[in-house]
């Protein structure tokens, strides 16, 4: 048998199996792995990785890369060998895993994205743009349900479209503005790195004299505040934006700078996926941990974003920006965020274009993003335009 037949039968062993192992998920009662059945079970581990780095390389863009997240999926020896072969956003530029919506961008491309909103159920959908003409309707990634209450408005942030609870295993985290809708909080429902002060977490509990955390407590983490001003250029000017990113050191931005990088959802939250259903024993949990700090020194400074400064175009008599295409529709929500040099000399990098959003229909809106960005932050950020901020406009 060929290498090349395998990896069909492979793809097509997966394809029966892969509704078999969602039932199972579905009931808690019934803990076996469909595949283990299967006669790929035992493949040796050499041609294993052979297979699995082929498909890898062969289905490099949705809906087919559906396969490589089905193999991840299987058992514990494929997804540990599917782990060590799927790259990070910022490496592949490509969104595989779940995980990948709390990773950062890619360096050198932008992952072009779109939001549907819904006025009547005051929802959003963010979607992976699949074609640049947006005739598809894309791969989702994330959702989000507005919230008022007495003194703020929240966007409660998901995994799931049809589950946009904080109390789900789905929720990832949460915008939060103020009672005028100029300040917003962009809360994860994880550290994004090593050590963070949870806000409100439920997660610690005493034990005798000591205090007892869970390996990855579930809370709501600030990873980042924004903030809109008062529109100094009047009603016709856009909107003043300034974004501290909490969780992305301001160095990130130069050459060798890195950010922060989650590697995997809580256990509570990993087991809810539908289309990734990982099995994982208590015996695994255990042997890992949160890391020696925090990977974010306060004295080196958080990222800044802000506002790329418009032109005022003399014969369209409004002020424009280079959306390169992407927008269509004047509006005030558009804008486009690049790094600020705080207490520093502007530099190339601070040209780079980080995160743009605009609108192209009556509730269409697109999103770009790219390092050090993730999709969620970006997402976050992007809900706060939505907002009517009668001060800023």
């Amino acid at each position: 048998m060929t290498l090349k037949s395998i990896i069909r039968e492979v793809k097509e062993e997966i394809g029966r199996l892969k509704s078999k192992s969602l039932q199972v998920v579905q009931d808690e009662t019934i803990p076996i792995d469909a595949f283990k059945q299967s006669c790929w079970a035992n493949m040796p581990p050499e041609l294993l990785r052979d297979v699995l780095m082929r498909i890898e390389d062969s289905e490099s863009k949705w809906p087919p890369r559906k396969y490589v997240v089905a193999c991840a999926g299987v058992c514990r020896s494929w997804r540990e060998i599917t782990k060590e072969i799927v790259l990070t956003p910022e490496l592949s530029g490509r969104l595989t895993f779940p995980i990948s919506l709390k990773q950062p961008g890619p360096r050198e491309t932008i992952i072009q994205c779109f939001i549907k909103r819904n006025r009547m159920a005051q929802t959003y959908h963010l979607y992976l743009g699949l074609t640049p003409a947006l005739t598809d309707n894309g791969k989702f990634l994330l959702a989000a349900r507005k919230a008022r209450r007495t003194t703020c408005t929240d966007y409660i942030i998901s995994i799931d479209a049809d589950d946009m609870s904080k109390g789900s295993g789905t929720y990832i985290g949460k915008l939060r503005s103020n009672f005028l809708g100029t300040k917003f909080t962009v809360y994860d429902s994880q550290p994004p790195y090593a050590v963070s002060m949870v806000s409100k977490s439920r997660s610690n509990r005493l034990v005798g004299s000591k205090q007892v955390t869970p390996r990855v407590p579930v809370g709501n983490y600030p990873v980042a505040h924004i903030s809109y001003e008062l529109n100094v250029l009047g009603s016709r000017g856009p909107r003043r934006m300034h974004c501290v990113m909490d969780g992305i050191p301001g160095t990130s931005i130069e050459a060798g700078g890195t950010a922060p990088t989650q590697t995997e959802f809580p256990l509570g939250n990993l087991e809810s996926f539908p289309m990734l259903p990982f099995f994982r024993s208590k015996s695994s949990a255990q042997k890992e941990n949160l890391g020696s700090g925090p990977l974010v020194d306060p004295k080196e400074g958080f990222l800044v974003l802000k506002n790329k400064s418009p032109r005022w175009h003399e014969q369209l008599q409004c002020w424009c920006l280079n959306f390169r295409g992407r927008v269509t529709v004047a509006s005030v929500k558009n804008f486009q965020l690049v790094a600020s040099p705080e207490n520093g000399p502007s530099g190339p990098e601070h040209e780079k274009v980080l995160l743009q959003f605009g609108k192209v229909g009556k509730d269409l809106f697109t999103m770009d993003y790219q390092y050090p960005v993730s999709a969620f932050q970006a997402f976050a950020i992007c809900l706060s335009s939505f907002d009517t901020k009668i001060a800023c406009e």
